[in-house]
């Protein structure tokens, strides 16, 4: 029997677009995403990886530039994490191809649907991406040393940040990078329907990365070259961290979220397919 409602047919299509999109919603854009990524080409994919390396750049320009104007205190790696998100808005909003931001979008169709064809594209796009944005991150890192463009004061908070991004034995290192890569593929699910608070939301779990000292692959990798450039550590320093930071924000982005996210959707695809049924 059915129940009449108690509010006009205005305010029911005012609560419609209101209510929250089902978890279906958001995993059928994000597939779409990386069905789309699958068949851009590889020089495309490159160039987009290549810009996204030296945008990532301004994460440890903007944090270094606040550390070195604030007072030492605390409280200033609190304030100065801040500028970590710059990088990420400049990436994401740019639409650049970020490594950490493709653990989730191309994983969704490969695991969702397996096929060896898109296994394949999946390998080619993490490959393609992680060297284009290793190597802008190595380029942008020595003109960042070398340029002159900084002072003194600016080139020594670059220092702490490559310390301390290198600074954790290799486990250490491995955790802290599945918590970055958890938190990156979490914001590339929320995304799709941020809307306008979009710059919120890259804004604050990008923030949450730097404030907990969790390690993403290229701004961290960024921060190591440029002290391997300046002689404060060492190139195997640097390897020390990009190989467990690598396999870290992997873990994360795929084993937490990509193959949770699609195993409910799975779930829900076989509930809804078990109530045609009846």
């Amino acid at each position: 029997m059915s129940v009449e409602s108690p509010i006009t047919e205005d305010e029911v299509k005012e609560v419609e677009e209101r209510e929250r999109p089902r978890s279906a919603v958001i995993f059928e854009t994000i597939r779409r995403e990386g069905e789309a990524d699958f068949e851009r080409s590889s020089p495309a994919l490159f160039w987009s990886a290549v810009a996204a390396g030296g945008s990532m750049t301004f994460s440890m320009i903007t944090m270094g530039v606040l550390q070195a104007h604030l007072p030492d205190t605390p409280w200033r790696p609190l304030v100065a994490s801040f500028g970590y998100t710059i990088g990420f808005l400049i990436v994401i909003l740019g639409r650049q191809q970020l490594f950490t931001e493709n653990t989730l979008t191309p994983l969704l169709p490969t695991f969702y649907s397996f096929t060896r064809w898109r296994f394949q594209q999946l390998l080619r796009l993490w490959t393609v991406i992680l060297i284009g944005n290793l190597l802008a991150a190595l380029a942008s890192s020595a003109l960042v040393a070398f340029s002159g463009a900084f002072p003194a004061d600016t080139l020594n908070a670059f220092d702490d940040l490559a310390r301390s991004a290198t600074a954790h034995p290799f486990l250490t290192l491995f955790a802290k990078a599945i918590f970055a890569g958890w938190l990156i593929a979490l914001l590339v699910w929320l995304l799709p329907m941020a809307e306008g608070s979009a710059v919120f939301v890259i804004v604050i779990l990008t923030y949450v990365v730097a404030a907990g000292g969790f390690g993403h692959i290229i701004a961290g990798s960024i921060e190591a070259m440029f002290g391997a450039w300046h002689h404060v550590i060492s190139w195997s320093d640097v390897l020390g961290f990009i190989v467990p930071t690598l396999l870290g924000n992997c873990v994360g982005g795929a084993a937490f979220v990509a193959a949770i996210c699609t195993a409910e959707i799975a779930s829900e695809h076989d509930a809804l397919r078990r109530h045609r049924r009846v």
